[in-house]
């Protein structure tokens, strides 16, 4: 479906063919959809497999919720000349076809055979949000075979809901799929774009830039995989993960505030969350919201490359 290094769009939708220089009048090219050029792209299960580089220890990039490729590219930049840069792009995301069934364990599998049927060799998985709980999901399916995980303001269990009774979890589930369903499509496009401003970023032109890019993805999609996050309880299996962890937290001093939360006590609270797992460090990146990666792309750049080194 992308079949250049430019994607410029405006408002969720793609430019038409040979639209892509601005036009007299028309909103300015997106700072976010830009994406590199690959050296490879191919499909496993309906994901979407981008890859770059062709030598050193391989990554797997996995988007959060609604995000596509475009939310790694400053990773990519960085990171492709000397690794080889697996960027997937889950089914339902970004343009994707939605996928027929059960989102997280489809998601799950294809990112398990993408390092099985590639032979990658002690891939680090690095997720973002739902991407980071598909790292852990796959990193305890694997065991051994995978070098370890870096997830981005994602766990294995969501954070709220931690202590909730198992049989209440698919009511919870079902209740706020349902409410997103019955969203007018103005109403919903104006819900994303007033959490990118108030949740997902810092910045309020980066947060109107990003919220195109996330209406891209299919609806229907969004509230499958959020019934399944909330519904879903990884604690049990992280004994099985043998790869050294690293969690990246972000914190905002004014948004903390409101709930009283020092940046100790959102540590803390991360690691509670943590389990079993034989090595685990849960690290903050500050001042920053969820989508951590764009609000300090230098400090996400160094605590991976550190991660990576230690390895």
């Amino acid at each position: 479906m992308k079949t250049s290094i430019l994607f410029a769009l405006a408002l969720g939708a793609a430019l038409p063919p040979g639209a892509a220089a601005q036009q007299p009048g028309s909103p300015p090219p997106n700072r976010f959809a830009a994406t590199i050029a690959p050296a490879e792209r191919f499909e496993i299960q309906g994901m979407l497999v981008e890859r770059h580089g062709s030598k050193g220890r391989p990554l797997v990039l996995i988007p959060g919720l609604s995000s596509g490729a475009w939310v790694w590219q400053d990773l990519v930049r960085r990171f492709s000349p000397d690794y080889t840069v697996y960027v997937v792009t889950l089914p339902g995301f970004d343009g994707r076809p939605a996928p027929a069934g059960a989102p997280f364990l489809e998601a799950r599998a294809a990112v398990a055979e993408l390092v099985t049927s590639r032979r990658l060799d002690k891939p680090v998985l690095v997720g973002h949000s739902l991407g980071g709980a598909l790292a852990f999901a796959v990193a305890a399916d694997l065991g051994n075979r995978v070098g370890g995980v870096v997830s981005l303001d994602g766990l294995p269990v969501l954070p709220g809901t931690e202590n909730a009774p198992p049989e209440q979890r698919p009511q919870l589930a079902t209740g706020l799929q349902a409410r997103l369903a019955s969203a007018p499509p103005a109403a919903y496009a104006e819900q994303q774009r007033q959490y990118m401003r108030t949740q997902g970023v810092l910045d309020m032109g980066k947060a109107d830039d990003l919220t195109p890019l996330l209406l891209r993805s299919d609806r229907g999609a969004v509230g499958a995989y959020i019934a399944d996050v909330m519904t879903l309880d990884l604690r049990p299996e992280l004994p099985k993960i043998s790869a050294p962890v690293l969690v990246l937290a972000p914190y905002f001093e004014p948004d903390a505030a409101q709930d009283g939360l020092t940046v100790g006590a959102r540590l803390e609270h991360y690691r509670s969350l943590l389990p079993g797992l034989a090595s685990a460090d849960v690290q903050p990146v500050a001042p920053a919201r969820h989508f951590l990666m764009i609000d300090q792309p230098d400090l996400v750049a160094e605590h991976l490359r550190r991660f990576l080194n230690r390895r």
